[in-house]
């Protein structure tokens, strides 16, 4: 992805703080936002181990590849991230960058859970859900009957979430961002039992924990994936959604 040398960002990750997230754009009304977690294709700046969560090199990467275009950098770095995301505000900031660190670990005052349960392709939900952080999107959709359940954060390779149908329900940590409670552990181990559930985890990170756990628990797919989903893995899915 290129950005326009002249345009001007406000870069973030994870579920900064609203109320933060609101305050800067007001300083900069102008800029437009950028969630570092997404692959944007940006070199490997070789700042991190290469055993590293590719959604944390994507941070970095992006912050040094479009450095010259972001105004500032706004982290997210309690519960609702992890701890990779306090040590990298730390680093970017030992680099020269302007980062304001947010913790948003409040439980309380949910917000209503429409697109997890919808009807839109999983693809639509996870990608409203996200860009529904910085500035709240609005989109016709129904509540369906879920067939299938997707578990956990968004994944690097987006592209296997047109693997799964329609009626495929959002839960983990993407379904609390939604909720507008990304800290809510007890929101982010809920599943529907009967509903059979993909549980995935981006390889090299902690919450792997909590997902095969919870495949384990509930007869589930549990799958890891470092950067993009190789054939076996998507055989893997497809195997899964076919025969349950």
């Amino acid at each position: 992805m290129a950005l326009l040398s002249s345009k001007k960002y406000i870069a973030f990750w994870g579920y900064p703080d609203p109320v933060v997230m609101q305050n800067v754009k007001l300083d900069y009304p102008d800029a437009d936002w950028l969630d570092l977690d997404v692959d944007f294709d940006a070199p490997d700046f070789n700042i991190l181990p290469d055993v590293s969560c590719k959604i944390i090199k994507n941070l970095v990467n992006n912050a040094f590849y479009y450095k010259n275009n972001i105004v500032k950098v706004i982290a997210a770095i309690g519960k609702e991230k992890c701890d990779s995301g306090w040590y990298v505000a730390h680093l970017l900031k030992k680099f020269g960058f302007d980062v304001i660190e947010t913790k948003f670990e409040q439980l309380e005052n949910r917000k209503p859970i429409i697109y997890s349960t919808s009807n839109l392709p999983l693809i639509d939900k996870i990608n409203l859900i996200m860009n529904s952080i910085p500035s709240p999107i609005k989109v016709d959709c129904e509540y369906v009957q879920p067939k299938f359940g997707f578990w956990g954060v968004p994944p690097n390779d987006i592209e296997i979430l047109k693997l799964f149908p329609n009626e495929t329900h959002v839960y983990g940590w993407t379904r609390c961002c939604e909720a507008g409670v990304p800290a809510d552990l007890d929101l982010e181990m809920f599943v529907d039992e009967d509903v059979p559930t993909v549980f995935y985890a981006q390889a090299f990170c902690a919450k792997g924990a909590l997902a095969k756990y919870l495949a384990d628990k509930y007869s589930g797919l549990y799958i890891d994936i470092d950067d993009y989903a190789t054939n076996s893995v998507k055989a893997k899915i497809e195997a899964f959604l076919r025969l349950r």
